[in-house]
């Protein structure tokens, strides 16, 4: 059953009447894992934004449906109420609210019907999860911290709020070795009941870890090619340039 399906999807930034997505087509079923990766300006940071309805990505052509339901017109806040999850290739900071707290809210505001005890045992077994300390979710959110401490935070919140759809914009980078293998492992464990993940990347590094049902080849805002899981080791030994001339 699809959870995702793009069609004929265009999109252009705000201000700019140059189209970015140019005929997107893309299915992700319930269940499945799917790769997203091309080189720089190839417009894969776009389709994530696109689908979790950031406003200055503008839908010019084209039609985005979540479990069946057309969801261009959405907000992005109805969009993570259905369930859509996006970590930020470039998460923010937040001076003055902590992480405990925006959990919490984000908690309420999707209805997950849990009182303070239920949230806090929920919020610490997540960060067990990541070896991250108490004291980790009383930090205001991303200031001060490291490019992987940003990361183990968006999949913190990830799995805190068990999303449906979960779309990692290059969760990979900024983490080491030992830290892209431990987030690796708590990404797959969320991945049960019928969840989707959809993983934007340029290399092939978090690929080593969570196996991808279906990688697809973004370039110049269309998708080139797609195949099973071994089209990252093609890409890798012959690279982005050779996928265009292939």
């Amino acid at each position: 059953m699809a959870l995702l399906e793009i069609e004929d999807l265009y999109v252009r930034l705000e201000g700019s009447d140059t189209p970015i997505l140019r005929g997107i087509n893309l299915v992700v079923n319930a269940g499945e894992i799917h790769a997203i990766m091309g080189p720089n300006g190839s417009g894969k940071s776009t389709l994530a934004h696109t689908i979790m309805g950031n406003p200055r990505y503008i839908v010019t052509k084209g039609n985005i449906t979540f479990d069946g339901l057309p969801v261009v017109n959405l907000s992005p806040d109805e969009r993570a109420k259905l369930g859509i999850f996006l970590s930020f290739q470039h998460p923010p900071e937040i001076p003055g609210v902590k992480l405990r707290t925006f959990m919490g809210t984000v908690l309420r505001v999707l209805e997950k019907g849990l009182n303070p005890l239920e949230m806090e045992k929920k919020f610490q077994k997540a960060a067990d999860s990541l070896k991250l300390s108490s004291n980790f979710l009383m930090r205001y959110l991303n200031v001060g911290m490291s490019g992987g401490e940003r990361k183990k935070s968006e999949v913190l919140q990830m799995k805190t709020m068990e999303p449906r759809l979960i779309i990692l914009d290059e969760i990979d980078s900024g983490l080491d070795v030992d830290a892209l293998k431990l987030v690796s492992e708590v990404i797959s464990e969320g991945l049960d009941n019928g969840r989707a993940l959809l993983i934007i990347t340029h290399y092939s590094r978090i690929l080593n870890y969570i196996s991808p049902h279906k990688v697809h080849i973004l370039m110049n805002g269309r998708i080139v090619r797609s195949d099973g899981a071994e089209l990252v080791r093609w890409v890798e030994e012959k690279g982005y340039s050779e996928v265009k001339n292939s």
